[in-house]
């Protein structure tokens, strides 16, 4: 699918070549448009884009100067792509939490077209960071389309979905297409685009970055147009303590600030649009482990009428913290679909991430596909000798067969039932879907119910777009664990590393709340709390309803088996965004 999107796009700018954008002034030459030498694997958008469809080659001209050209016949057979050219771009980023929520504006002209004939344009949405669309509005000369959030149960959902061409779909990874019917040539696009995407924690720091890069044949030509581009961003950090902003990829100005909260600002008449992500990051500057709650009630339009409450913990910068022993098993996919590169980069991952472990702690690897294979027959020490071995046994798997998950999944489980004084951990690292997730979810719940202190943590982590990336969060949450993803190939390498260094340091573990006996009931997202640790905030989001009191009472296990008990105070946040946060996280664990 996104092969054939970047053929159609190649395609797509040289059929634009027809179009006559008059002479240079004082030379006599005639304007080009720049940036047609660009490789084909850039073509995939890395921002907000628009394209018009065309299928047949001869409506492409200039609609104010037409030029004339011999008419072309036949068809374009899948539709070409013509990006169109941005007139105007504004991006709003309200960072609250471990949230980010984005409003992008963004006008676009149908350059392409010849006047008095029509085309459908496609709006490609790439989204930033486990990104979720929030919502697309679109005004076309006094016509106006809205996106609309509506059940599958809806009988005119199911009317429209027969009727439709597949038109919203996502196209790769993150980047989510939709199309626009029947636009004249020469109309400008007024389009408002909104999603939610995830904030990542390294290093003790809150990282953002959003698609803002756009192609250099995007930019108008033929007259002199002024392009101002213009970003606000706000960051509400919901938190009492004073936050530092690090670093960002564009030159903003401070407009405000104040504890706990950060405000910037940037604006430039600009020769080009910008050709780098927006990316910022900032630090809380706490040396200890700190926390808190926030409450807020819903609005009148929202159909849950419960409260409104984000706990938070931060970890803080003290790295002196003891963390748990680790039993740590790796279940890796070796079926046909994850032949070539995906494999490859596992494997690099795999080798790096036992490198990491202590001499203390233990693992085994078992590969599966229809059938399992294990690195060895029970639980080894991470010496150096035995991570060689480990090391050259990935070397020799080789992809191929189908795609079986619980076998693996019970043998791990089976492996972790003798350790003691230590975290088990599973990590799943799979490319397939499998049939009957809700049977496998159900027995591995099963298998969990156990008497020990620690259960076995399950860490998922799903690679490429078709993926049962839903399965993979739901089998998470069970397992009290982790979940990532990487879409594409070249990242697969570097997201599984973080992941298990997140996911592995855990300094605290079986938390619980306690709260006031006034509460009526309470509901969290995820439904288990995961366990803490020093690489990442624990932050978890619900609803509840009854008399949620001044303060929560949080415990829970440290590394030296010792009980953890702190108290944490309950505030109203007046200008955060919960129930924006809380709907599109319960949106990502319902996708």
């Amino acid at each position: 699918m996104a092969s054939e999107f970047e053929s159609c796009v190649n395609y797509g700018l040289n059929l634009s070549k027809r179009i006559y954008y008059g002479k240079e002034p004082g030379s006599g030459r005639a304007v080009m448009p720049p940036g047609m030498t660009r490789q084909p694997e850039s073509y995939l958008p890395e921002a907000v884009m628009v394209y018009a469809v065309v299928g047949e080659p001869q409506i492409v001209d200039n609609p104010d100067v037409p030029s004339y050209q011999p008419y072309v016949h036949g068809k374009c057979q899948p539709p070409a792509l013509i990006p169109l050219h941005m007139h105007g771009v504004e991006m709003e980023v309200d960072c609250c939490l471990d949230t980010a929520f984005v409003a992008f504006n963004g006008s676009w002209r149908v350059h392409c077209i010849m006047a008095g004939r029509q085309c459908d344009c496609t709006i490609a949405v790439p989204l930033g960071e486990r990104g979720s669309l929030l919502g697309v509005e679109v005004e076309i000369d006094g016509r106006s389309y809205q996106s609309k959030l509506i059940s599958l149960d809806d009988a005119e959902y199911k009317e429209n979905v027969g009727k439709s061409k597949g038109d919203g779909r996502y196209l790769k990874g993150q980047i989510y297409t939709l199309r626009i019917p029947q636009v004249d040539g020469g109309s400008t696009l007024s389009i408002k685009v909104n999603w939610s995407q995830k904030l990542t924690y390294e290093e003790g720091q809150f990282c953002l970055s959003v698609p803002f890069t756009f192609p250099a044949y995007v930019i108008p030509l033929g007259r002199k147009i002024p392009k101002s581009e213009k970003i606000i961003l706000n960051v509400n950090s919901g938190v009492s303590e004073q936050i530092v902003g690090k670093c960002s990829s564009h030159p903003l100005k401070e407009l405000s600030r104040e504890v706990g909260k950060l405000s910037f600002s940037y604006e430039a008449e600009v020769k080009r649009w910008s050709n780098s992500d927006f990316k910022f990051s900032y630090t809380v500057a706490s040396t200890d482990l700190f926390g808190g709650v926030l409450l807020q009630s819903p609005s009148l339009h929202d159909f849950d009428q419960r409260q409104i409450f984000c706990l938070y913990l931060f970890p803080g910068k003290s790295q002196s913290r003891k963390v748990f022993r680790k039993d740590v098993v790796f279940l890796v996919d070796v079926s046909g679909s994850m032949q070539g590169v995906l494999l490859e980069q596992t494997k690099n991952a795999l080798s790096a991430s036992l490198s990491k472990l202590n001499p203390q702690d233990s693992f085994n690897i078992i590969a599966f596909n229809g059938e399992t294979h294990l690195f060895s027959s029970s639980m080894k020490l991470a010496s150096q000798g035995t991570i060689i071995n480990a090391t050259q046994w990935l070397s020799s798997l080789v992809a191929g067969g189908g795609t079986n998950i619980l076998l693996p999944l019970k043998q791990a489980i089976k492996l972790l039932s003798d350790t003691s004084e230590s975290i088990p951990l599973i990590f799943l690292i799979t490319d397939g879907t499998v049939g009957d997730e809700r049977g496998i979810c159900n027995e591995i719940k099963s298998y969990l119910t156990n008497t020990r202190s620690i259960s076995p943590r399950i860490c998922t982590f799903g690679v490429g777009l078709y993926c049962n990336h839903y399965f993979l969060q739901i089998l998470a949450q069970i397992g009290r664990g982790y979940y990532d993803s990487a879409y594409d190939p070249g990242s697969v390498d570097y997201r599984i590393r973080r992941f298990f260094t997140a996911a592995s340091s855990v300094f605290l573990t079986n938390m619980t709340l306690e709260t006031s006996k006034h509460l009526n009931s309470l509901e969290l997202f995820p439904s288990h709390i995961p366990d803490f640790c020093l690489e990442c905030p624990l932050i978890v989001s619900g609803r509840y309803s009854g008399n949620f009191g001044d303060s929560v009472q949080v415990s829970g296990t440290m590394a030296d088996t010792s009980n953890f008990i702190i108290e944490l105070k309950a505030q109203n946040a007046k200008d955060i965004p919960l129930d924006r946060k809380v709907k599109s996280l319960k949106r990502r664990l319902q996708k």
